[in-house]
C-alpha cells in the first residue's frame, strides 16, 4: 500500500466514502472519482496552495473548486466532519504543562520597574456604566478588585 504525502489511506477512505454524493442509486449522475477529489481538497488545504496551483493529476482546478463549493453549500463537508468527530481519537491533541515550555521572556511575568498601562480590552466598565439598573436584579459575578 503506497500512500502519497497528502493522500488518504484505504482505512480513512472506507470511513467516509458512503457519506459522499455521486454513488450509484443517488439522484444525478455518478461521480467520476470522489476519492481523487477529496485528496485534491486535502492537498490544497494541507499544502496551503491556491486552487490554481493544484497539481495536474487532480484535473482542472476550476472544476475542483466548483465541486468543492457545491459540496460546501449542500453541507457535505459538515456531515463528513461530524461523522469523523463522533469517533475521534483526540489523544494526540492533548497538551499538558509537562510538555509545554515557555521562554522566560514570554512567560507573562512583569519586568522589574516596568509600568504597564492596561489595554482598551483589559479595561472594565463599572456597573453604573452598564446601563443596567439595580432594580433588574442583575448582580456582577466578578470580584470588586476588577472594578477599579
Amino acid at each position: 500500500m503506497t500512500v502519497r504525502r497528502y493522500g488518504l489511506r484505504d482505512d480513512q477512505w472506507e470511513r467516509i466514502k458512503e457519506l459522499l454524493p455521486g454513488q450509484a442509486g443517488c439522484v444525478g449522475r455518478p461521480a467520476k472519482d470522489n476519492r481523487l477529489f477529496v485528496e485534491a481538497v486535502l492537498y490544497r488545504y494541507r499544502a496551503g496552495v491556491p486552487w490554481r496551483d493544484l497539481p495536474e493529476r487532480f484535473g482542472d482546478f476550476r472544476v475542483v473548486h466548483t465541486r468543492f463549493s457545491r459540496w460546501t453549500i449542500r453541507g457535505i463537508w459538515k456531515t463528513v466532519l461530524e461523522h469523523l468527530a463522533r469517533d475521534a481519537d483526540n489523544e494526540y491533541a492533548m497538551i499538558d504543562s509537562t510538555i509545554v515550555c515557555v521562554h522566560q521572556h514570554r512567560a507573562g511575568a512583569r519586568k522589574k520597574g516596568a509600568n504597564r498601562k492596561p489595554s482598551d480590552a483589559a479595561r472594565v466598565m463599572r456597573p453604573d456604566q452598564w446601563g443596567i439598573s439595580e432594580q433588574s436584579g442583575y448582580t456582577p459575578c466578578h470580584s470588586s478588585r476588577s472594578m477599579r
